[in-house]
């Protein structure tokens, strides 16, 4: 809108229900040591703006909590395609690009200041019936009040060939810090584990983390809780196809995976270099 509209008196805009745009600041604290922001950080403002979507057109945490339901997240991908660094001003914009029965996919972007493309995600949401703690349908009014039609779109899937003996293992454990406030570890922090697990590789797996653009993916199996153990494995992918695994999908790039100390299987997800 110009300025000799308002001016004249004319009305602002209207966007879509179905599309929400905010800033940014890169904060110090979310980046590394090479003064960029964490991958992590940049999924943390997809999901804030998720909710800040949601709280807009009424659907509030209290509006899901009323109705025993909740959004967990199943899958997620992140293409950087820029160095972010600290100070900077993102302009992130969200929508939902899909809903199926229980499913629901979050589609966001990101500029800098100057319109450079930052990033993009996907994220893909499964809707839990709190009270059988099972997956349930999305309620009706969702899809009409965003406005978004079903949409035959196929969930994130990550498949990942046997590790090998000479992955590199990390053990950790949940903490505090570490959980959203549904209680559980926040989606943005399997991120950082995969990428510590990453680092312990050495310097290639620090060479790849920082090439930019680069392609990081994610399914998340099994809610970790306060308190688990944790163990990850990474290794080194020199293409997109394994003897061990034959049709796995993925380009060349480095695999992780995610257990608890029960051995049960909690995240997977790949980093791909693009550049």
């Amino acid at each position: 809108m110009t300025e000799a509209e308002a001016e004249a008196g004319a009305p602002a805009p209207v966007r879509p229900p179905n599309l929400l745009t905010e800033t940014y600041r890169v904060r110090f604290d979310e980046c590394g040591a090479d003064g960029l922001v964490r991958a992590s950080a940049l999924l943390r403002y997809a999901l804030d703006m998720a909710w800040r979507h949601s709280d807009k057109l009424g659907f509030t945490r209290a509006w899901y909590a009323e109705r025993n339901c909740a959004w967990v997240v199943r899958a997620g991908e992140l293409v950087i395609e820029a160095p972010i660094p600290s100070g900077v001003t993102l302009l992130v914009t969200t929508r939902v690009s899909g809903f199926r029965r229980v499913w629901s996919r979050r589609y966001t972007t990101a500029t800098l200041e100057d319109g450079t493309p930052a990033f993009w995600s996907h994220t893909d949401f499964v809707m839990i019936d709190v009270a059988r703690g099972l997956p349930g349908r999305v309620p009706p009014e969702l899809p009409v009040v965003f406005g978004v039609p079903p949409d035959p779109f196929e969930p994130g899937r990550v498949q990942l060939p046997q590790a090998p003996d000479e992955a590199v293992e990390v053990r950790s454990v949940v903490r505090p810090r570490d959980l959203d406030p549904n209680g559980h570890v926040n989606n943005a922090t399997y991120v950082d584990y995969l990428e510590e697990a990453v680092l312990v590789a050495g310097d290639a797996g620090a060479a790849d983390l920082a090439t930019v653009p680069r392609r990081i993916t994610v399914e998340y199996l099994v809610a970790a809780e306060p308190g688990d153990a944790l163990v990850s494995h990474a290794w080194r992918l020199e293409d997109d196809t394994d003897e061990r695994a034959p049709g796995t999908a993925g380009a060349a790039g480095w695999a992780w995976h995610l257990a608890d100390g029960a051995g049960r299987d909690l995240a997977r997800g790949r980093v791909v270099p693009e550049a």
